[in-house]
């Protein structure tokens, strides 16, 4: 069976991507979203999460802080970092995440990776990119210092979905969105783009074609057989 988490990083980041992740989620086909919880715009973020209760809402670990630029954080102060956030998720949703990623895929320094790991078995929450679910990141639409909107558009997600998604479970990231003079981000307007392709009714006809299933992190243990 081929299972498909659809999820919109960087809730929090401002309000327009906090409204927009709403709306993928409400008339598109996003399951799933990951929360930054020391933004100004988190709360307002955290309080949308608590009235969609189809809304799997997991942590986007920044170790950054303003989200550009090298992590100043040392290696050794990672996994204290991990766990602030982790109670600050709490203290902001009244429950823990359903999983963890990071801002710009920290999470995959080697140096900071342990922290990461060692965070998500104290929550017992999974990690990105680790077994069982496979991650897609490939849906985006910028790079080279260039907007490529024609890899973000409906046709480009349906060949995406076709070619990566395979039994099992499907991460596929996304950063769908309003742009707004607060979101503090090279990616702008490709936010938008992405937010009517997810929720264009082609692409959630062309999953049904091909026997994918929308789920969350919270199916995970079901959709595994376990």
């Amino acid at each position: 069976m081929k299972h498909l988490i659809v999820n919109g990083d960087d809730f929090g980041a401002s309000p327009g991507v906090n409204r927009g992740i709403l709306e993928a989620h409400r008339r598109g086909i996003l399951t799933s979203t990951s929360l930054m919880v020391d933004m100004p715009w988190s709360e307002e973020a955290a309080a949308l999460g608590r009235v969609a209760p189809d809304l799997s809402v997991g942590l986007h670990v920044q170790l950054d802080g303003n989200g550009k630029g090298p992590t100043p954080l040392a290696p050794e102060d990672g996994l204290a970092e991990v766990l602030r956030q982790i109670r600050r998720f709490e203290d902001l949703l009244g429950r823990p995440p359903t999983h963890l990623d990071s801002h710009h895929n920290v999470h995959l320094d080697p140096r900071f990776f342990p922290s990461f790991l060692e965070g998500a078995a104290r929550c017992r929450r999974p990690l990105r990119w680790q077994a069982p679910v496979r991650c897609v990141s490939s849906f985006y639409g910028r790079w080279g210092g260039e907007s490529h909107p024609e890899q973000i558009g409906v046709e480009s997600l349906v060949r995406l979905v076709e070619a990566e998604v395979h039994d099992g479970v499907t991460e596929l990231c996304c950063h769908p969105g309003y742009p707004d003079p607060d979101l503090r981000s090279s990616y702008f307007s490709e936010r938008g783009i992405e937010l009517a392709t997810l929720c264009d009714p082609a692409v959630r006809e062309a999953l049904d074609e091909r026997g994918i299933q929308l789920i969350d992190f919270r199916d995970l243990p079901a959709s595994l057989g376990t």
